[in-house]
């Protein structure tokens, strides 16, 4: 049977989020500006194994963790891991591809004014901000998930006077407690811009709306499987004790590919509840997820997985 990881130190989300975030969206604000960021990556990559130069003991291991996020963004889990003595293969899953509304979103944002856009994960974080800085910068106040989304817009610094207000995070980093705790006027309506993933459910802009208010979903980017995945890498990877994934795709295009191969019964360290939830449906077995979701909780919930099949 799966396992569920238990809350540990490193689950903990709290102290980053008070670091980075007002408790309430009365506190007061700190403003950001846009720093140019590169736009989607190519399709075509190539797969590689990873590990830390920082340890020649540590590179020489062989790997025990599969770390499946886009090429290019898989750097601070893996240095994160090196730390613990923990070597990684790198096998990117998923990629991310412009939205159908994607070209509409700087308009949107030029022309209406929203009381909140609502940023629920990293990609969406840097798609907005593009955006942003399409539309001319206007001043806009901003709840996020969590501290990992949040921490996109550290890259955002001083430049022509105009702010970004990161005004908002719920109590736990998910969109079902943000849809429910988003401050609301008492007064008149409250409108919500929601730049989304094509493949995320309704689940925030109906819990929104069921509390009075009107949101504006663009479908402002996707995710999509790999083209490709180097044979030999995958190979390796099926031996390994551990996967790590952030999302539902992942978990379905992990799925996917070992579904024509023999019985595999390793461990999936996600990092949320979402995407955990995601794998038992799938009939993944030792699943491991933090109680807070983000980067601490899930580097601990990748221990815990490590751990376990060490002692087992």
């Amino acid at each position: 049977m799966g396992s569920l990881s238990n809350t540990s130190p490193m689950a903990q989300l709290s102290h980053f989020c008070l670091a980075l975030l007002p408790p309430s969206a009365s506190s007061a604000p700190f403003c950001l500006q846009f720093h140019p960021r590169i736009s989607f990556p190519t399709p075509s990559f190539q797969i590689r194994a990873c590990s830390s130069s920082s340890s020649t003991s540590i590179s020489a291991a062989k790997p025990k963790v599969v770390v499946t996020r886009e090429r290019g963004k898989n750097g601070k889990l893996i240095k994160a891991l090196a730390k613990h003595g923990i070597n990684c293969l790198e096998l990117p899953l998923i990629q991310h591809t412009e939205g159908p509304d994607l070209d509409r979103l700087p308009s949107v944002l030029s022309n209406t004014s929203f009381d909140w856009v609502v940023i629920t994960s990293p990609e969406a974080g840097s798609v907005f901000l593009e955006a942003w800085k399409a539309a001319g910068t206007p001043n806009v106040k901003i709840g996020v998930v969590g501290a990992g989304t949040a921490s996109i817009f550290n890259e955002v610094v001083q430049s022509s006077g105009q702010s970004l207000d990161i005004a908002f995070a719920p109590s736990k980093a998910t969109g079902k407690v943000l849809a429910s705790e988003l401050p609301k006027s008492e007064n008149g309506r409250c409108t919500v811009l929601y730049p989304a993933s094509a493949k995320a459910s309704n689940e925030i802009e109906e819990g929104l709306s069921n509390r009075g208010f009107e949101v504006v979903r663009l479908n402002a980017y996707s995710t999509v499987p790999v083209d490709h995945v180097d044979q030999m890498v995958l190979k390796q990877a099926l031996f390994c004790p551990v996967i790590a994934v952030a999302s539902p795709s992942a978990v379905r295009a992990w799925f996917n590919l070992i579904s024509e191969s023999k019985q595999w019964n390793n461990s999936v360290a996600c990092i949320g509840e979402t995407t955990a939830s995601a794998a038992k449906s799938l009939g993944l077995k030792n699943v491991y997820f933090p109680t807070h979701p983000g980067f601490e909780g899930w580097v601990g919930s990748i221990l815990e997985a490590s751990r376990a099949h060490d002692n087992s």
